[in-house]
């Protein structure tokens, strides 16, 4: 029900505080134990800001009188006991909607991106980060009536030119009937994004919402398919019972939402909405049911899905269900059903996800502090033993262990010198890797297929010109991969020769993968693809191919090497980093120890207080291990699925 799904998402965001608490105390505890390392803390801090900014995206898409809006709705708003967002018969949503809750604005607002701004070389991505592009209305939370007023801005046109129209690359010159007259003017939206800060529960816990509009829409905006959409943690296609899928459906399904999401992580599900038109009182229940059936297996198969992911909803009944407190009603809506979906699968999809993230970047680290920590440990162990074993010998003993000591310094001078001739060969092989992701020379490669798509004639010449970018790009990425595997060999050659010399069987390296990148960067291949064969493409003027392709496609492309460029510097940054953290340590209980050979050497009454100072420190250090142990049992641990999620935190801060 949908009191599940609140406390799911509610678990979820608790979840999210308290692995925040955790880190941030754990960052708190390497500071004062002379432990951070200025590289880990970037990322650290990269890890926080992702948690804090984390949201989870329930994406709507539909064509035009489908009653997605309506759904929107009925899941999210029936607690205002009105129809919050405009919904109503024919075309109501016109520009994508974010829905979300602005934590950092702390405010309730609408903020409108005009349609002109399409003439624009700016993603709606980056127009984000400038508020200055956006009209902003404030929303009073207090007032229903109010907000449902200010809401109808969003679904606001405007008459317009055709060539104003071509201008935006709103209209192509598609053949008319026989007989009837190109239009003088055409209805486009005044908006062309819409962002609502809206202060409710679950958009305060991390939810955000997209609405989309019809077909045409997705079309003109490829940013939605390319990214927006992918990116959602669910993607619910919606269709009318009373239409089924029509030519308009399958056209949205098969070009712009199948082809973009082929990753496990985004589920797709299909809303067959508006089931009460099938509801006859004059027919046995039996053979209702039996109809809404055949329409769901209907379909499925039109759609090439299992039934499961066909949810039959009466999108209105169950919002009158949740504002009548009527429970047979809602139950027959189906919209509970669809909520236990997104509970049971979605939100625990999400948190495995973002849980995923955490231990990939920061068990790591916490596990290399808990070997440094158990390596001091069992230095001072040894210590102790040998200050033990001293006592009633003579100083011709203590003077061997000061020669010995001596040697191992050598001995450890030399590991230095090999060590620093190791990271100086490694940062050359980083080097020509940094080269290979050069934005620079990616920018003259954009710049080059940009001048030679604007001097070419014919569409399919913009086609090859466009195929040509891709290979090149994939040729790059190939040769970045190949250079990245050298440095990989390198790193690991490196730290076996320090396992074989320092006896560390459990210190691995953290490798430099191109793997998300070669498949994101095949992801957009396929739509780049997509783009160069749709009709569309072939239809609308040439200038505004040429912007959509760059604006949409080229920037991504660009956004992946410098996405990587930046991983790589990072990567090259901290690889060695545990190695001259244990050198570092070496160094340290070195010269720790030959100095208290020394005092012994000189006073024999130190050596019981050099024994009482070890095995204070033992203590201290078994204590600080037990707390890093905490710490890795609270960031690997299962996602909490009970009431009490206070136990971790209390260990992981003692």
């Amino acid at each position: 029900m949908h009191m599940q799904f609140s406390k799911q998402l509610q678990a979820y965001g608790h979840w999210k505080t308290k692995m925040v608490q955790y880190i941030k105390s754990y960052q708190e505890w390497l500071l004062a134990n002379g432990l951070n390392e200025p590289e880990d803390d970037l990322r650290t801090f990269e890890v926080i800001e992702a948690l804090n900014s984390d949201a989870l995206t329930v994406a709507f898409v539909a064509e035009f009188s489908r009653g997605k809006t309506e759904l929107i709705n009925a899941i999210f708003f029936a607690d205002y006991q009105r129809r919050l967002l405009p919904s109503a018969a024919g075309r109501t949503t016109m520009c994508p909607t974010e829905l979300y809750y602005d934590r950092a604005a702390d405010k309730s607002y609408i903020r409108l991106l005009p349609i002109e701004t399409r003439v624009e070389e700016t993603t709606i991505a980056q127009f984000k980060q400038n508020t200055m592009f956006w009209t902003t209305i404030d929303l009073d939370t207090s007032s229903p009536e109010a907000m449902a007023e200010a809401f109808k801005e969003i679904i606001r046109v405007k008459h317009v030119s055709v060539d104003e129209a071509k201008r935006l690359g709103l209209y192509t010159d598609e053949p008319h009937s026989a007989g009837q007259a190109a239009p003088q003017q055409i209805e486009i939206p005044v908006w062309r994004h819409a962002l609502i800060s809206f202060p409710h529960p679950l958009l305060k816990e991390g939810l955000c919402v997209l609405d989309t509009p019809g077909l045409n829409a997705l079309g003109n905006e490829p940013e939605l398919t390319m990214e927006m959409i992918p990116a959602a943690q669910a993607v619910m296609f919606i269709l009318a019972a009373d239409t089924g899928v029509t030519k308009s459906d399958l056209d949205m399904w098969r070009h712009h939402i199948t082809p973009h999401i082929k990753n496990e992580e985004t589920g797709i599900l299909v809303v067959l909405n508006k089931i009460d038109t099938l509801w006859d009182e004059l027919k046995e229940q039996a053979a209702v049911n039996s109809s809404i059936d055949s329409q769901r297996d209907s379909t499925a198969k039109s759609l090439g899905l299992s039934d499961e992911k066909v949810f039959p909803v009466s999108a209105q009944k169950g919002l009158l269900g949740k504002v009548k407190k009527d429970t047979a009603l809602l139950e027959k809506s189906g919209l509970a059903r669809l909520e236990d979906f997104l509970a049971e699968r979605v939100v625990p999809q999400k948190h495995s996800i973002v849980r995923d993230n955490v231990v990939t970047k920061m068990g790591a680290r916490i596990e290399s502090t808990k070997q440094v920590l158990e390596g001091r440990y069992a230095a001072a162990q040894n210590q102790l033993n040998e200050l033990r074993s001293l006592s009633g010998k003579n100083t011709d003993v203590i003077l061997q262990l000061l020669n010995k000591a001596r040697d191992a310094q050598e001995s450890y001078k030399k590991q230095v010198e090999n060590f620093q001739t190791s990271r100086h060969v490694l940062s050359g092989q980083v080097k020509t890797v940094l080269e290979s992701l050069s934005i620079d020379n990616f920018d003259k490669l954009i710049s080059k297929s940009r001048g030679d798509m604007v001097d070419s004639w014919t569409t399919s010449g913009m086609k090859n010109i466009m195929k040509t970018f891709f290979d090149t790009a994939l040729h790059q990425m190939e040769q970045v991969n190949w250079q990245a595997n050298k440095s990989n060999e390198l790193v690991q050659a490196v730290y076996q020769r320090f396992r074989e010399e320092h006896d560390v069987a459990e210190l691995k390296p953290t490798l430099f993968s191109t793997k998300k990148y070669v498949g994101q960067l095949q992801k957009l291949v396929k739509e780049a693809e997509a783009f160069r064969s749709s009709p569309v493409t072939t239809m609308t003027e040439q200038s505004f191919v040429v912007k959509k392709f760059f604006v949409s496609i080229v920037s991504h492309v660009r956004n992946i090497f410098f996405q990587a460029k930046q991983e790589a510097e990072g990567w090259a940054r901290s690889v060695m980093t545990p190695l001259a953290t244990r050198i570092k340590e070496r160094k340290q209980q070195l010269d720790e120890h030959l100095e208290n050979l020394k005092k012994i050497k000189s006073s024999r009454e130190k050596l019981e207080e050099k024994i009482e100072e070890l095995q204070k420190m033992s203590a201290g250090l078994e204590k600080q291990i037990n707390t890093i142990n905490a710490l890795l049992e609270a960031v690997n641990s299962p996602l909490p699925s009970g009431e009490d999620e206070s136990a971790p935190a209390k260990a992981a801060t003692a």
